[in-house]
C-alpha cells in the first residue's frame, strides 16, 4: 500500500516538474521569439530610412533637372521674344520714317497744288475781263445784246435747219411707214401660216338619243318628278317631245351643260332614276369634270411650254373649255392666242414662252363670269396678281381690250394676236353673245337676292327658276321675291317677249340612324 502511495506521489511529482520545465522552456522560446521580432523591427525601419532617404535623393535630382531644364526653355523663349521685339521695333521706325516722309510730299504737293490754283484763278479773271471787254466792244459795233445776239443765232439755225429736218423726217417717215406695213404683214401671215388649230363651233344646245318610249318615261318620272328634279339640279332646260328617241338639253352655260349632258347619259347606262339616284351621280359627275378641268389645263400649259403655273390658274385654263365669247369656244381661242402671239413675238425679238403666257392668260377672267361680277378684264388682272404672274401678263389682260397700253413686244404681240383670232372669218357670232350676254344677266339679277341659293335661265332665256334656301323664305317671302326678281328684270334688262320667274323653295330635313 505504501508503495502504491508513494508511487502516486512520485507521478504527481514528475508531472509537476514536468509541467514546470515545459512552461519555462516555453517561456524562454517566447522571449527569444520577442527578441527575434524586435530584431526584425529594428531592421525593417533601418531599411525604410534608407529607402525614403534614396526616395528623398531621387526626387530633388528628379526636381533639380526638371527645373533646369524648364529654366532653359524660359531662357530661350524670352530671348526669341526679345529678338521678335526688336525686329517689331525696327519695323515700326521703319514705317514712321516712311510715313514722315510722305507726309512731307503731301505737304508740299499741297503747297504747289495752291499755288497754281490761285494761278488759275488769277488767270480765269484775266480771261473773264478780256471777254467782256470783247463782247463790250462786239455789242458797241452790232448795236445789239449779248442775249438779242444769242436769240438771233438760234432763230437762224433753226431756220436753217428746219427745212432740212423736215425734208429728212418726210422721206424717212415715208420709208419706215412703208417698210412697217410690209413687215407688219409679213409677220402675221407668217404667223397666221404657221399656226393651224381646231376650231369649235358652240351651239346651245346637246342632243341624246334614247331607245324607247319607257326610257322616257323614266327621264319623266311619276308625275314629272325625276324631270323636275333633274332641271333644277342641273339648272338646264330638257325637252322630250319634240324629237322622236331623242333627249335636248339647253343652256346657255356650257359647262352646265357639259355636266347635264354627262349625268344623264350615266342616268340612262345606270337604269335607276329617281331623284336620290340623280342628285348622287351629279355630285360624282361634277367632281370628275373638275379633275379632268385641272388635267386639260395642265395639259394645256405642257403643250405651251411654260414651265410652271399655279394649279388654280390652271384649273381655270381648262374651265375655258366650256365658256365660249361670240359663239367662239374660250379655250380654243386662247390656245389661238397663244400660240400666235409666241410666233409674233419670236419675228419681233421677244420672250415666246413669256408671249404665249401671257396669251394664255389673257381671257382667264371669263373663267370665273358666271361665278363672280364685275368684266372679265378686271377678274383676270385680279385672279393673276394673286398668284403672283408677271407684269406682261397682267399688261396683256389690261391692253388686249385698250385698257392700257402695251408695255413690251410680248404684251403688243398678245394685241395682235387676239385681233387675229377674233377677226377669223367664222369665229365669232355678235347675236349669240348678245344673247348670252342677256341671260347672264337675268341669272346675276336673280342670284343678286338674299336667300337665293342658285339662279338657272333656260327655256333658251324665257324662263328663270330661282332656287332660295328653305330656311330663310317662307312662302309669302318667296312670292314677293319672285315680282321684284321680276320688276328688276324690267327694269335692266332688254329683251323680247317676255321672262317667267319661278321662285323654288324646297326643305330637306336629314338624319341617320347608327
Amino acid at each position: 500500500m505504501e508503495l502504491v502511495i508513494v508511487g502516486v506521489v512520485v507521478a504527481l511529482v514528475s508531472i509537476a516538474v514536468t509541467i514546470f520545465v515545459v512552461k519555462k522552456i516555453n517561456k524562454a522560446k517566447f522571449d527569444i521569439y520577442i527578441e527575434q521580432a524586435k530584431a526584425k523591427a529594428t531592421v525593417i525601419e533601418h531599411e525604410a530610412e534608407v529607402v525614403l532617404k534614396d526616395a528623398q535623393i531621387k526626387a530633388k535630382r528628379d526636381n533639380d533637372r526638371e527645373f533646369k531644364t524648364a529654366r532653359r526653355e524660359y531662357d530661350d523663349m524670352l530671348s526669341k521674344i526679345e529678338k521678335k521685339e526688336k525686329e517689331l521695333n525696327h519695323h515700326l521706325e521703319s514705317e514712321l520714317k516712311i510715313i514722315k516722309e510722305q507726309k512731307t510730299e503731301i505737304v508740299e504737293k499741297n503747297e504747289k497744288i495752291t499755288t497754281i490754283k490761285e494761278g488759275l484763278k488769277r488767270q480765269q479773271k484775266t480771261f473773264d475781263e478780256k471777254i467782256e471787254k470783247a463782247i463790250k466792244v462786239l455789242e458797241n459795233a452790232s448795236g445789239l445784246t449779248t442775249e438779242e445776239a444769242k436769240g438771233l443765232m438760234l432763230e437762224k439755225v433753226k431756220e436753217d435747219s428746219r427745212a432740212t429736218i423736215a425734208s429728212i423726217f418726210r422721206k424717212k417717215y415715208k420709208v419706215a411707214e412703208q417698210e412697217s406695213k410690209d413687215e407688219i404683214n409679213n409677220m402675221l401671215s407668217q404667223a397666221v401660216t404657221r399656226y393651224a388649230g381646231e376650231f369649235a363651233a358652240e351651239r346651245l344646245i346637246n342632243n341624246l338619243p334614247i331607245k324607247d318610249d319607257e326610257t322616257k318615261g323614266k327621264i319623266i318620272g311619276k308625275e314629272g318628278r325625276n324631270i323636275k328634279a333633274l332641271e333644277m339640279l342641273l339648272g338646264v332646260d330638257i325637252i322630250i317631245d319634240d324629237t322622236p328617241n331623242m333627249i335636248t338639253i339647253s343652256s346657255f352655260n356650257l359647262y352646265r351643260r357639259a355636266i347635264a349632258t354627262k349625268t344623264i347619259q350615266a342616268l340612262l347606262e345606270d337604269g335607276r332614276i329617281q331623284p336620290a339616284r340623280i342628285e348622287e351621280i351629279y355630285n360624282k359627275v361634277k367632281t370628275e369634270f373638275d379633275k379632268n378641268m385641272l388635267k386639260e389645263g395642265e395639259d394645256v400649259v405642257l403643250e405651251l411650254g411654260i414651265k410652271s403655273m399655279h394649279p388654280e390658274l390652271t384649273k381655270l385654263v381648262g374651265r375655258l373649255r366650256y365658256r365660249a365669247s361670240y359663239g367662239q369656244n374660250a379655250l380654243a381661242h386662247t390656245l389661238e392666242v397663244a400660240h400666235l402671239a409666241g410666233l409674233l413675238a419670236a419675228q419681233m425679238g421677244g420672250d415666246t414662252i413669256l408671249a404665249r403666257r401671257a396669251g394664255l392668260l389673257h381671257d382667264i377672267g371669263k373663267a370665273l363670269t358666271h361665278d363672280m361680277p364685275g368684266s372679265h378684264v378686271d377678274l383676270g388682272a385680279e385672279i393673276c396678281r394673286r398668284y403672283d404672274e408677271p407684269p406682261t401678263v397682267i399688261n396683256g389682260i389690261y391692253a388686249h381690250h385698250g385698257h392700257e397700253e402695251p408695255i413690251n413686244v410680248e404684251s403688243a404681240a398678245v394685241c395682235g394676236a387676239d385681233a387675229l383670232s377674233a377677226a377669223r372669218p367664222g369665229a365669232r357670232r355678235e347675236v349669240l353673245e348678245s344673247f348670252l350676254k342677256r341671260v347672264e344677266e337675268v341669272e346675276n339679277i336673280s342670284t343678286s337676292k338674299t336667300g337665293v341659293l342658285n339662279a338657272y335661265a333656260i327655256n333658251a332665256g324665257r324662263e328663270v327658276r330661282v332656287v332660295v334656301k328653305a330656311d330663310l323664305v317662307n312662302d309669302d317671302e318667296a312670292i314677293l321675291l319672285a315680282t321684284e326678281i321680276a320688276k328688276e328684270i324690267e327694269e335692266k334688262v332688254q329683251y323680247p317677249g317676255e321672262i317667267k320667274v319661278n321662285v323654288i323653295r324646297e326643305l330637306r330635313a336629314q338624319s341617320y340612324a347608327r
